[in-house]
């Protein structure tokens, strides 16, 4: 058997996984990196984060062209959907950003392994794809990435039950479609498909949308997305999925069934930490299949180290790049830190909607005193004069020492917003410091400062 020997071997090439390895490239190492796709970026790039805000923007510009211009003053007569060239479109934009990043290990000299990676020993790890070899390592990364959670009871079956990841290459719109699960994935793919014509239905286990998420930006998304034309069917418990008499037929627990054409089982991500050679290895997985690791990404193995949806905290890509980068620099003996509390998550809806820090329930149940600042989009002079004046900006301060523990947006470009917010929180503002900063005007940040403003009750425009 063919063997080589390197500093780092990364298995996966996700957002963590392959950040990792650039990262150990810069710093010096002989890296490696083990993939069962020959596209690298993982779920992300291919069939994840990447695709599905291409289409988001397809179809909002689908929906502006259909509706939205006229208030505008244009009108376009005869407009017409070519879902074949929008998903073309998707499918070019991942191909650039996959091949970007090959472009990427080709400036940094890392290798490429394609095939299934597994531990096989001490500093060893064993690749399984057209040729098997073994790869000597002296630190070995994990990053494998999640895949679609399973619901028991429905059985995906590529067609007409599918994922997220057959949702995103419909070759026709559905007239109606089923949506199992009222998280970010739900909602994202649910508003593409809404706007190109379905009828959507979201059927979801909790009485709320976006779990995690503020309450109050929660059930203000739901508000919009309903004026939309989303139904949602809160509050049940899906107990089958199947296709009866030509239509997908999805089983409610004690309430008539939701019926379509179609149906997105969108129900969470679960880690892909599997057939990765870890029980032998010492490492045990836990009861959600993740793996354990210290504060300097160590597993109970010496030498092997994991990082993004295969340990603790949320499934977000830019949480694992974060990792991947802390992960190479503290086996370098540099001071890589990632601050798990101001990690920012978004959902790209449109109105968008985004956070970071604590939510206000979060807040309560702790005890943690605090004053909150709202301020209205439609408030905001730029909002205005784009003719999107839905949402709010909410900032949370602590009673006593004003520090930022939370703000929360809904409103458009939200996600951009959110870096702001992120950025104070990091360096420990406080709501006074926001509220101080000079913001452009007109723009859309100035909502950020006016709810920061509004924590002592003297925003100027609301």
């Amino acid at each position: 058997m063919e063997s080589r020997t390197h500093d780092l071997v990364v298995i996966g090439a996700g957002p963590g996984g392959y950040v990792a390895a650039i990262r150990g490239a810069q710093l010096g190492m002989n890296v490696a990196c083990v993939d069962e796709n020959p596209q690298l970026g993982g779920t992300c790039l291919r069939v994840g984060c990447i695709p599905t805000k291409a289409l988001l923007e397809s179809s909002e510009r689908y929906a502006e062209a259909t509706a939205g211009l006229a208030e505008h003053g244009v009108r376009i007569a005869g407009v017409s959907l070519d879902l074949a060239a929008m998903l073309k479109r998707k499918d070019a934009v991942v191909a650039g950003l996959t091949a970007g990043v090959a472009a990427l290990f080709k400036k940094h000299k890392i290798a490429r392994y394609e095939g299934r990676g597994r531990l096989a020993g001490t500093g060893l790890v064993r690749v399984q794809g057209k040729d098997t070899l073994e790869l000597n390592a002296k630190h070995v990364l994990l990053a494998p990435g999640s895949s679609c959670a399973p619901l028991p009871g429905v059985a995906p079956d590529g067609d007409r039950i599918g994922t997220s990841t057959e949702a995103l290459s419909w070759a026709a719109v559905p007239p109606r479609l089923v949506v199992i699960g009222a998280g970010y994935i739900g909602l994202e793919l649910g508003s593409v498909w809404r706007r190109l014509g379905a009828q959507v239905t979201v059927v979801e286990f909790l009485d709320r949308i976006l779990p995690g998420t503020d309450l109050e930006i929660a059930r203000e998304a739901q508000k919009l997305l309903r004026r939309q034309g989303i139904e949602f069917r809160l509050g049940c418990r899906v107990t089958g999925a199947g296709v009866e008499g030509g239509e997908c037929v999805v089983t409610i627990d004690g309430q008539e069934p939701a019926r379509g054409d179609r149906v997105l089982v969108a129900v969470g991500r679960r880690p892909s930490t599997a057939d990765l050679g870890l029980e032998p290895a010492g490492v045990v997985p836990d009861e959600r299949g993740r793996i354990p690791v210290d504060d300097g990404f160590r597993t109970s193995a010496p030498g092997v180290y994991a990082i993004g949806d295969a340990i603790r905290g949320p499934m977000l890509a830019h949480k694992a790049s974060e990792e991947g980068v802390a992960c190479v620099e503290r086996i370098l003996g540099r001071p890589g830190l990632v601050d798990h509390d101001l990690v920012p998550g978004v959902c790209y809806t449109e109105p968008e909607i985004a956070g970071v820090g604590r939510t206000e329930e979060a807040l309560v149940q702790a005890g943690v005193p605090f004053r909150k600042g709202v301020f209205h989009v439609r408030g905001a002079p730029r909002a205005r004069c784009m003719g999107r004046i839905d949402g709010r900006v909410k900032v949370l301060a602590h009673e006593k020492t004003d520090r930022v523990l939370g703000v929360h947006v809904i409103g458009p470009h939200a996600g951009e917003l959110i870096a702001e917010a992120a950025a104070a929180m990091a360096f420990g503002a406080s709501s006074e410091d926001l509220a101080r900063v000079c913001h452009a005007h007109p723009t859309l940040a100035e909502a950020i400062k006016e709810a920061a403003l509004d924590v002592d009750k003297r925003a100027i425009h609301a």
